[in-house]
Formats: structure tokens, C-alpha cells, sequence
């Protein structure tokens, strides 16, 4: 009898020596080969890996140790945190150390150059071969991550920037030994060359690795939030415990100066929180007794206790962080492309040094020539700028976007939202409140309104709708009646008895009443007594105050702006024309929303949906871009690619151009990194030095190709300001 272990549907692994895109197509390849996996995503950036499907985490972290990478599984994000934090720093005092003492070594051997001159003869060869000795000493410790990652990647028949680094100074330095051992006239030696470089490329992996923990802070920020104890009462006591061992029912404590550790209830006193990490509100919000309170939100004044409610890995907070790496981890289209090129960029780059190398050769030159090209080409060669440029745009752009109240939940709709031209509203909790209010209240036949209200808010708070809540709501200053043999209808309305009256109230067929009246856009609910009806209550949805607004500031942009509700055509219009919106679609059933959205898209259109219920997430789903709005149904947000994390439609307002600037940054970072390259290999190829006489040198090439890369990082930091 056999028995199948169950892993973790979703897996993540922190990657230790990846350099360049090619490394990352390495690790992917490793991982999708591993039994049971559905996905997998590498992100060079951050180093670490996304796994999907049932696989055994042990073969996980083999695979990827099996082809020279080290790898070990992260259990949850704070682990992450601490052991990327502790990888990051022991990386960068390794390459501090070994740029530093490239450096040193290379500059001197320089210096030496400039007095004894660079050439070999029977008379200093001795002193050359020490000298020999030393580089050679001084490569080992700079540049033995870039032999050992080459060895791997030829091992497994592939290859990386590794390949590039070690066969361009390994083949300089044993030209050089050559020479030392059989000296030739006028022909210098290139162990300065090979020290050099290596001290130039760990200096740029050294600045740019400080450059991309400046990338990460929004996300730390995020994990800053959730505190590391919290106090609770059990029994009227205080007690303070680590905020992870908090469990749902328990009272915490919530005093000024306090981040709140877990969502919840608050139970007593009344607090001012600033959720502004989380939600991107600036002002204070007042909470009082019944209201939500979340962790990580910190309390600027006030004090109460709170019910913990989700905990752990089920706050906003935590659901948010989550998200937010998810959609880090994954890679828009754009990045399908580099992948592409990534896979035969190194082979076409070797191909190109040694064939410029042997087409010199044949034009006469010496082969110190030849070696210099080869040399040149190979080092300034860059995979590093290409396999960067999509995941920095995409970590700076996910977390800038967290900043302003919007959650990334699906990479790709970052570009595909810089492409959008329709905006799709739903009505009711998108362009209204979603809480229905009372506008007025008619009696018929002189019969008491204080009365009417009455009746009305007696039978109504035995409902749950939406319009029961709003009349209740409207009533809290009338006394409301005992009332019996309650009796709920849903869709039409509620009836019950108070005293030996019989009352009624719903709609007009619900009452049996029909009554003459002009175009309206309110509910019309009516109140019977004993099959008589003595009044009408018109309840309405409202605006969002900012909603007239932001509909005229996309129009302005550019943008068609449409409403798509099940509302009656009348109502719709209404709305419609106050809004000013180009078109509405009306009295279309749940199901039907997303067909409407396919016809939208038949047309041409690229169309972003925007809704919050059930009801819309067909819609959602079907749109090029679906945006939830705040305090949405679980599945709205869920099936959405991005939720608006704060009420109302502001985050909006921000999402949308950012997408283009995001889209725009990610294309600036890969267009300079393709045109350094395309640029920068025919020249170390020599193509100049016919008409000007002019060669790259080697040390040139290593710090041009370390530039490329440091502005490909300060190139994605420019979406955090």
C-alpha cells in the first residue's frame, strides 16, 4: 500500500548566484523538469523562485543545486525576509572584498607596467612569472564565482555571463603566461587586463546590488507594518504575547502609538488609525464600536480593545504582502521576449568575439591583436542590463503601485493596462456608494408619517437587504413595534402583524398597488395596512462624490467611458446623463456582462472593467484589465487583476497612467540594454579602427558593461519617486 505526500500548491525558493538572464532560464528549465510542477518563475532581481504544483520541496532545492546554483525553500514571508536580507549582505561584503582586492592588485600591476614596461625578456621573465603567480592568485579569489558558475554552465551544456567573464580573462591570462614562458619582441602581457576586469565586474555587481535593495523598500515597508507582540486580556488581565500566537476571539489592546497586529472587530472605546501604508489614505479614519479594524494600521489616537478576527497569514495585510510578491514574481509579455533572446545571447556572443578575432587574424594582425578583440567583445557583452530590465520595472512598479492603494494581483495587466481605451463602470458600489438612503416619504389619505416610519422600520429590521438597512437606518429615532408572524418575500417585500393591523411592505405588486407616476430613478417601496396602502418610501442610490469628476478627467484623457448594470434603462439613463458617461448598457443580466464585454472587445476596443459584486465577475475576468473596487465581494477581487485597496475611485485615477509609465520604463531599460549591445559589440569588435585607428581597450569594455547595468537599476527607480 502506497501513500502520496501532499506539498504546498505554492512554493517559494531563494536562488543563491544567479548573474544574468541566462541563469535564470537555467533555473526555470531545472524547475519545470521536477515532478509535479505546474509553473515556474525566476526572478533575478529578488533571487528567488515561484513554484506552482505538488512538488517535494527537496526536489525542488536538487534541481537547482544539481546545475550549480545554491537554493533553499522559504516557509513564509518573514523568512524570506531575514534570510534575503543575510543572503544580500554576505554578497555584498564578498564583493566588496574581491572588487577591492582586484583593484588593488590590478592598479599596481598597472603602476609596474608604467615603470618596467609590459613586454617579457630573458631578463624579468622570472619576475613576470611571480607576477603571474600573483594575478593568478588574485583571480582565483575575485573571480572564482565566475569560474565555477561557467564550469556548471558548460557542465549542463548551456551557458551564462559566467561563460563570458571566465573564457575572456582566463584565455588573457594564458596568452600572458605563454608569453612570459616564451618571450616574443614587442609583445606586452595582459595579467593587469584579467585582474582588472574582474575588479571592474564585481564592483558593478557591488553597486548594483545596493541599488536593488533601494527597489525592495516598498515591500519592506509593508512587512515594517506588522508588529512583533501585542497586548491581550484573558480575564481582565493583560498579557503581552508574540502578535503570531494571537488566535481569532481574543481581545487585544489597541493604545495610541500601537500598530494594530491582526484584523478585527473593535469591541470598546473609539480610535483614530492611519492607514496610509495600506490603503494609501492620507487622513486619519475614526473608528468606533463594530467597525473593522486591520493590521498593521497604527493607532494615532484613542484607545479600545478589538476582537482578533483573521490572523496570521489571513490579515489584509498579510493577503496584500502576498500578493504583491506573487505579482513581482511573475513576468509580464515583455519578458517572454528577453527570454527568447536571453536563451542564445551568450552563443552568439562567443561566435562573434571568436569570429572577429579570426577575421583580424586573416587581415594580417598579430595574435595579441586577435586576443585583445576577442577579449573586448566577450566582456562587454552585457546579458546582465537585458536580464534585468523587465523584473527591477516590475518589483518597482508593483510596490510604487501598492504605495498609492492599488494591489497588483496579475503583472500583465500593468501593460495591457497602458493599452486601454474603454472603461467599463458597473453602477451600484462603482459610480453610487452602494448604500441605498431614503429621499422622501409620502402619505396617502392624511395617514401619520411618524407612524408610517414606524411601521416601516418594525418590520424592515427583521430584513437584511440593502433597502431594509437604509430604512431602518433613516427611522433610528422612532420607536419601532412589537411585531408577529413575520413572513419575508424575497424580491417583493415583508409582512407581519402589529397589534390586529396586518402590514405590508415591498414593491407595487407586492401591495397590489398601481400608481400613475412620473419617470423615476428611486425604488419606490410602499406600506400597506390591512391591504390598504397609506404611504410610499423612495429609497436611492447615491454618487460617489468624486465620480462626475473622474469620469470627465479620463473623458479628457482620452478615454470612452461606458456604465453596464442590470438597472432599468430609465435609471440608467439618469445616471448616464449626470455623469456625463459616452454610452450606457442597461437591464443586462449577470451572466450577460461578460458577452457585452466580448462585443466591446470584437469592436477593437481594449477595455478595462470596473465593478465590486458577484455579479460582475464574469465581466471582470473577461476584460483586458478587471479592477475591483474596495470593500468588493471575495470573488470580484479575487477574479480582478487589480484592487483599488481604499474606497472610492481615486486609486483609479492613478492606476492607469502609471501603467503607461511603468510599460514606457520597462521598454526604456530593454531598448538601452539591446542598443548598448548592438552598439557596443561592433565597436570592441574593431569596426572603427580602420578609419581611426582606435581600439577598445579590455578595462574600457568591463566598466562599460558594468555602467549598462547600474542604469538599467537607476532607470527602474524612477517609478518609486
Amino acid at each position: 500500500m502506497t501513500s502520496t505526500a501532499h506539498y504546498s500548491p505554492e512554493q517559494q525558493l531563494l536562488i543563491d548566484g544567479m548573474h544574468c538572464a541566462a541563469c535564470v532560464q537555467r533555473v526555470e528549465k531545472a524547475l519545470l523538469k521536477v515532478e509535479k510542477v505546474e509553473f515556474a518563475s525566476v526572478n533575478l532581481a529578488d533571487q528567488t523562485a515561484f513554484v506552482q504544483g505538488n512538488a517535494n520541496p527537496e526536489a525542488l532545492v536538487a534541481a537547482v543545486v544539481k546545475i550549480g546554483f545554491g537554493a533553499e525553500v522559504l516557509e513564509s514571508e518573514e523568512e524570506r525576509r531575514i534570510k534575503q536580507q543575510a543572503q544580500t549582505q554576505r554578497v555584498l561584503e564578498h564583493k566588496r572584498t574581491q572588487f577591492m582586492l582586484a583593484l588593488v592588485v590590478g592598479f599596481a600591476l598597472v603602476a609596474f607596467g608604467f615603470y618596467k614596461g609590459m613586454t617579457v625578456n630573458e631578463t624579468n621573465r622570472s619576475l613576470w612569472l611571480g607576477l603571474a603567480v600573483i594575478s593568478l592568485a588574485t583571480m582565483y579569489f575575485s573571480g572564482k564565482d565566475f569560474f565555477l558558475g561557467a564550469f556548471s554552465a558548460l557542465k549542463n551544456r548551456s551557458a551564462n555571463m559566467d561563460v563570458l567573464v571566465a573564457i575572456s580573462t582566463g584565455t588573457a591570462w594564458l596568452y600572458s603566461c605563454w608569453l612570459t614562458l616564451f618571450p616574443q619582441p614587442n609583445t606586452h602581457v595582459y595579467f593587469e587586463a584579467s585582474v582588472m576586469i574582474l575588479g571592474f565586474i564585481n564592483l558593478g555587481k557591488y553597486l548594483e546590488l545596493k541599488a536593488k535593495q533601494r527597489s525592495s523598500l516598498a515591500l519592506e515597508k509593508l512587512l515594517d507594518l506588522a508588529p512583533k507582540q501585542a497586548v491581550i486580556f484573558e480575564e481582565n488581565i493583560a498579557k503581552t504575547i508574540p502578535a503570531k500566537a494571537i488566535k481569532p476571539q481574543m481581545r487585544v489592546q489597541a493604545l495610541t502609538g500601537d500598530r494594530l497586529a491582526v484584523d478585527g472587530i473593535l469591541e470598546s472605546g473609539s480610535i483614530w488609525v492611519d492607514e496610509s501604508m495600506l490603503t494609501g489614505e492620507a487622513l486619519p479614519v475614526e473608528k468606533k464600536i463594530g467597525d473593522k479594524v486591520r493590521a498593521g494600521t497604527l493607532v494615532q489616537d484613542g484607545s479600545g480593545t478589538y476582537i482578533a478576527e483573521q490572523v496570521g497569514s489571513q490579515t489584509a495585510l498579510a493577503r496584500v504582502i502576498n500578493a504583491v510578491r506573487h505579482a513581482q514574481s511573475s513576468k509580464p509579455p515583455l519578458a517572454q521576449f528577453v527570454d527568447k533572446i536571453a536563451a542564445v545571447f551568450v552563443p552568439v556572443v562567443v561566435s562573434i568575439a571568436l569570429l572577429s578575432a579570426l577575421i583580424w587574424l586573416a587581415l594580417g594582425q598579430d595574435f595579441a591583436f586577435a586576443l585583445s578583440i576577442f577579449t573586448t567583445v566577450l566582456i562587454i557583452a552585457c546579458p546582465c542590463a537585458l536580464g534585468l530590465a523587465i523584473p527591477l520595472s516590475t518589483i518597482a512598479g508593483v510596490a510604487r503601485a501598492a504605495e498609492f492603494g492599488v494591489l497588483v494581483r496579475n503583472i500583465q495587466a500593468l501593460q495591457a493596462g497602458s493599452e486601454i481605451d474603454t472603461l467599463v463602470f458597473d453602477k451600484t458600489g462603482t459610480l453610487t456608494t452602494g448604500q441605498m438612503e431614503v429621499t422622501e416619504v409620502i402619505t396617502f389619505n392624511d395617514f401619520d408619517k411618524n407612524h408610517l416610519i414606524a411601521l416601516a422600520k418594525s418590520l424592515e429590521q427583521h430584513a437584511s437587504h440593502p433597502i431594509a438597512k437604509a430604512i431602518v437606518k433613516f427611522a433610528e429615532n422612532q420607536t419601532a413595534c412589537e411585531v408577529s408572524e413575520i413572513q419575508v418575500e424575497k424580491g417583493l417585500g415583508i409582512q407581519g402583524k402589529v397589534g390586529e393591523d396586518k402590514i405590508k411592505i415591498g414593491n407595487a405588486v407586492f401591495v397590489n398597488f398601481l400608481e400613475k407616476t412620473t419617470a423615476c430613478t428611486a425604488t419606490l417601496i410602499y406600506v400597506a395596512v390591512n391591504d390598504e396602502v397609506v404611504g410610499r418610501i423612495s429609497v436611492q442610490d447615491q454618487l460617489r462624490p468624486e465620480a462626475k469628476s473622474t469620469i470627465q478627467q479620463f473623458q479628457a484623457e482620452g478615454y470612452q467611458c461606458l456604465m453596464l448594470t442590470g438597472d432599468r434603462q430609465e435609471t440608467a439613463d439618469y445616471f448616464a446623463k449626470e455623469l456625463g458617461l459616452n454610452g450606457v448598457i442597461a437591464e443586462v443580466l449577470p451572466e450577460q456582462k461578460a458577452e457585452k464585454i466580448r462585443a466591446l472587445q470584437a469592436e477593437g476596443k481594449k477595455v478595462a472593467m470596473i465593478g465590486d459584486g458577484i455579479n460582475d465577475a464574469p465581466a471582470l475576468a473577461q476584460a483586458n484589465v478587471g479592477i475591483a473596487m474596495h470593500n468588493g465581494s471575495d470573488i470580484a477581487v479575487e477574479t480582478a487583476d487589480l484592487s483599488l485597496m481604499r474606497e472610492g475611485l481615486a486609486p483609479l485615477m492613478q492606476i492607469l497612467p502609471f501603467s503607461k509609465k511603468v510599460l514606457k520604463n520597462m521598454k526604456q531599460s530593454l531598448l538601452g540594454a539591446f542598443i548598448y549591445n548592438v552598439i557596443a559589440i561592433p565597436i570592441a569588435a574593431g569596426v572603427l579602427y580602420p578609419f581611426t585607428g582606435w581600439l577598445l581597450n579590455p578595462m574600457i569594455a568591463a566598466i562599460a558593461m558594468t555602467l549598462s547595468s547600474i542604469t538599467v537599476v537607476l532607470n527602474s527607480q524612477r517609478l518609486l519617486k
